[in-house]
């Protein structure tokens, strides 16, 4: 993984694809989808605009590999679990960004010729598709990138909404599953309210694990649909290479993961911590910080965040190990011992997690804790 021009940003302005003497500040990253409005959801994606240019053909950021060894991943390639991709708007270089990420690291092709991609509207037909929109097919494109880096034989079915409102996202949710998804990827969300938990029960299907992202905002209100009882919520990491730990990997609760306390769902049976009378968010968690994709749209390679990394990537966690629509958010807690535990870092930078009273709903620590839920993977044995 190249990390160096990333550094060398911070003294740096991206100009006509090339890196220049600084007189102000790097670009800064941003949310590659604007805040939504009432009635929609938001993408959980942010990247730096201009960086791909002076990258091109070098990735950079933890791939595919990385993932591999820090979450101790097995040589054998897994099942061929259908992993759901719930998006909106259309990426139409989607395909063929997927096939420059699996060439880059060694995945065998997954395409729609061979069977192992599909890309439907949200009624589940190949046409016509939803117009395009770069933020969520950068969405898109990291979504696919994970659930590959988790499951290299799973294959993958991405369901495309007209729009990201409730109702169109709620149908491409139902559409995943009637097209043969065992475990649906959700890398969105909005606060939590009556209005988007009338659509709760398009997340709750029999026999389908749902993962969804908790969000990038830090300790905050609750995000849905990550706050659905029937939902696996996943916070984010940041995640670092560590040559001295038994491990090798060191990781730390990521600065805008996503934590909080529910005020409408109730607390599930299966979750006892104390401080959050509802239900609590996250459940688990992966790296959400630096992950490097392929998109054409942006420009070639370029390292993107957000906890829509570490959603797809547990969701092909789950396809991988054989127990996906089997699987479900009260396992996580009961399994808690086969996950790697994250006791460092919070979600509240500002006040150093004082916004929470440096309570474990904002400050990783010792067992569960809102930022990392249970904690990272550590093999499959968790899922």
């Amino acid at each position: 993984m190249n990390r160096s021009i990333i550094g060398a940003l911070s003294a740096a302005v991206v100009a006509v694809g090339v890196l220049t003497p600084a007189a102000s500040a790097a670009p800064a990253p941003q949310a590659a989808c604007p805040d939504a409005g009432p009635g929609l959801l938001r993408c959980l994606t942010t990247y730096t605009p201009g960086l791909a240019h002076t990258l091109v053909d070098d990735p950079v950021g933890w791939g595919a590999d990385d993932l591999a060894s820090a979450y101790r991943l097995p040589a054998g390639p897994g099942p061929d679990t259908v992993v759901g991709i719930s998006i909106a708007f259309d990426a139409p270089n989607l395909e063929a960004d997927l096939a420059t990420y699996r060439a880059q690291y060694g995945l065998p092709p997954c395409t729609t010729a061979n069977g192992c991609f599909r890309k439907v509207n949200q009624q589940g037909a190949a046409a016509p598709l939803p117009t395009a929109n770069f933020g969520w097919a950068l969405e898109s494109t990291l979504d696919v990138s994970m659930v590959s880096a988790a499951c290299p034989s799973c294959r993958i079915v991405v369901v495309e909404g007209n729009s990201p409102g409730f109702a169109d996202l709620a149908e491409t949710e139902d559409t995943a599953v009637r097209l043969g998804a065992k475990v649906v990827s959700n890398s969105y969300g909005a606060r939590e309210g009556g209005a988007p938990l009338a659509y709760a029960s398009h997340y709750r299907h029999p026999g389908v694990t749902v993962v969804a992202s908790s969000g990038d905002s830090g300790f905050t209100a609750a995000s849905y649909p990550a706050v659905l009882a029937s939902t696996v919520a996943v916070g984010g990491t940041s995640l670092a290479s560590d040559p001295d730990s038994p491990r090798g990997w060191a990781e730390s609760a990521w600065t805008y993961g996503g934590s909080g306390c529910s005020a409408y769902i109730a607390k599930p049976a299966w979750q006892h911590d104390t401080h959050c009378g509802k239900r609590t968010v996250a459940d688990v968690s992966a790296v959400a910080e630096d992950l490097a994709i392929h998109s054409t749209d942006a420009g070639g390679w370029l390292p993107v965040s957000g906890t829509s990394a570490s959603a797809p990537f547990v969701a092909g966690l789950y396809g991988r190990s054989g127990r996906a629509g089997v699987a479900q958010p009260a396992d996580l807690y009961a399994r808690a011992s086969q996950f790697a535990d994250i006791v460092t870092g919070n979600n509240d930078p500002a006040a150093s997690g004082k916004k929470c009273g440096g309570d474990y709903l904002c400050v990783a620590g010792p067992g569960y804790d809102a930022p990392t839920g249970v904690g990272v993977p550590n093999g499959l044995t968790g899922f």
